[in-house]
């Protein structure tokens, strides 16, 4: 078992205004999250949140603590979100199985001691997407039911960014402190996603793009309002987007992605938003 963590440091608007294509992708952009029996993770000083994936194939899985976040163990002082994107399997947090397949989501909160993941087929392996941001209070692990969560269907074929959105951790669902997390399936025929796009300066973002087909890609768009840059995403790719910047994309073809955000605001409508007319 092998777990890496990326640092990535905060950044101001004006900076961004001078980066280079290399540049961009260097500081937003994390172009690999999986790797069999490895837990990688990224670490960014947006809100200090971490974003990673586990792939338990020929072994179990632990969440351990690492030298970045000085702490005991890797909950000590934080709260984390699971989703599983592919296959089944079984999180286990603090002896308590919680069984894992597609779109399950799974909060984690603050003190628990020991978090494994596990597949249950290593031909067809769990792979697990997680989020996670520190945390003031402890709150219950909970596993996110198919009745908890929130389905909403928005946009449409006519403006191309018909999705289902669904709505996972967020405080109004289970307790939780400043971590929210959701998953949003662009429909077929469709591309745009986030549009029209916002910004948030209360809390930050990280999006997650998966089922992205071979050969096919997704053009994420940051930056500020009047000042945008892209950057051209592949299958299981992040990005991270800070909270002065805006976050959409458009695809070469459908596509399905993880948003998970933390700050000092939990209302999830609490955004200052632009229409594609005012955009730059």
């Amino acid at each position: 078992m092998k777990t890496t963590i990326e640092e990535r440091w905060g950044t101001h608007p004006n900076d961004v205004k001078h980066y280079d294509t290399t540049q961009l992708r260097k500081e937003f952009l994390v172009e690999k999250l999986f790797a069999a029996d490895e837990v990688l993770l990224t670490y960014t000083h947006n809100d200090r949140l971490i974003i990673g994936g586990i792939l338990p194939v020929n072994e179990a899985l632990k969440l351990e603590t690492v030298d970045l976040i000085r702490s005991e163990y890797f909950c000590e002082r934080r709260e984390v979100g699971v989703v599983c994107i592919e296959g089944n399997g079984v999180v286990t947090v603090d002896g308590k199985d919680f069984p894992m397949t597609f779109k399950d989501a799974l909060y984690v909160g603050r003190g628990a001691k020991e978090v494994v993941f596990k597949s249950n087929d290593k031909a067809n392996p769990a792979k697990y997407y997680i989020a996670s941001s520190p945390a003031h209070v402890a709150y219950p692990s909970a596993k996110i039911t198919s009745e908890m969560r929130r389905v909403k269907d928005l946009g449409a074929a006519e403006t191309c960014n018909k999705r289902i959105l669904n709505q996972l951790i967020l405080s109004e669902i289970l307790p939780c402190c400043q971590l929210q997390m959701g998953m949003t399936e662009i429909q077929p025929g469709s591309a745009w996603n986030t549009m029209p796009p916002h910004t948030h300066s209360r809390r930050m973002e990280a999006y997650f793009y998966f089922k992205v087909p071979a050969e096919q890609a997704v053009c994420h768009f940051m930056g500020e309002p009047q000042e945008t840059r892209h950057i051209f995403m592949g299958n299981e790719q992040a990005v991270i987007s800070p909270s002065w910047s805006i976050h959409s994309a458009a695809g070469t073809s459908n596509y399905t992605f993880i948003w998970a955000m933390c700050g000092e605001n939990l209302d999830y409508n609490d955004m200052d938003t632009f229409t594609a007319d005012k955009l730059k």
